[in-house]
């Protein structure tokens, strides 16, 4: 008896190893500096949270959740920092890194002759991004529980909330990075993070804006990942199950586009 056996376009067959040799490529790279760029990293919300979160405070006092409850500035502003957070680590693996590697280090040509394809490169990556990601939030959720800003309880449920959000931004990274032409393309990506990070409730509830501005705001990836970790953190009105699902549909969606552009940008 004859079998007959079609071959299969995409086999996904020992994709989990050899998306993780990507990452440990990556990391046998640049583990001789790495905690540098991770201390600088990490320094920058923090500040924000005792420049903003603890000196502002002191003049704005407590504020009223929509939930009626009471919590201060600092409490208020520290899940935000900790969404920005893992939004900028996962950004800066998935875009700055991820397009000098693809464009003119030409990385991905030589590792595509292996039995690799595309969708791993692009999970691979994303899984390095949540290294640094995971560990900017680990770090940071420390730091919240110190300062009394949450419980460990809490900290310990926004941990995992903090990578979906790391997953949900590298998975968008990457698609960024496969449409940019040149560095000059970062200016434009790091004015529309900088709004992100001022406008997606970070520093005051979206309650605050105008109707049409709050439904704006409501909307954009960073206030999903705000709302999430803040509910966690501190507590509030519910709606944490739309944030999940927010942020699940975008890693998903976004993992698939970046990965079928790499395809093409790769095998032309």
């Amino acid at each position: 008896m004859v079998t007959l056996v079609l071959p299969r376009l995409v086999s996904f067959e020992g994709a989990p190893r050899r998306s993780a040799s990507v990452a440990e490529r990556n990391f046998t790279a640049l583990r001789s500096a790495y905690w540098l760029v991770l201390v600088s990293g990490f320094l920058e919300p923090v500040l924000y949270l005792f420049s903003i979160g603890v000196g502002v405070g002191a003049l704005v006092g407590d504020l009223t959740l929509p939930s009626g409850q009471v919590v201060t500035y600092a409490a208020f502003v520290a899940p935000a920092m900790l969404a920005s957070s893992a939004m900028s680590g996962a950004l800066s693996e998935t875009t700055f890194n991820f397009f000098g590697k693809m464009k003119y280090m030409k990385l991905y040509d030589g590792v595509i002759a292996t039995p690799v394809q595309p969708f791993e490169i692009a999970l691979g990556e994303l899984a390095w991004a949540m290294i640094r990601g995971s560990l900017y939030s680990a770090a940071f959720l420390v730091i919240m529980v110190v300062a009394d800003l949450t419980t460990a309880a809490r900290a310990a449920a926004a941990f995992p909330a903090a990578v979906l959000v790391g997953f949900a931004f590298g998975a968008l990274g990457m698609t960024v990075s496969t449409l940019m032409r040149s560095w000059q393309d970062f200016d434009l990506m790091g004015s529309a993070q900088f709004t992100l990070f001022l406008f997606s409730g970070t520093f005051v509830p979206a309650e605050a804006y105008p109707v049409a501005l709050r439904w704006l705001v409501e909307v954009t990836p960073l206030y999903r990942s705000v709302h999430l970790i803040r509910e966690i953190c501190v507590g509030g009105s519910g709606g944490w199950l739309l944030d999940v699902a927010y942020l699940l549909a975008l890693t998903v969606g976004m993992l698939a586009l970046a990965s079928r552009r790499m395809s093409r940008m790769l095998y032309r």
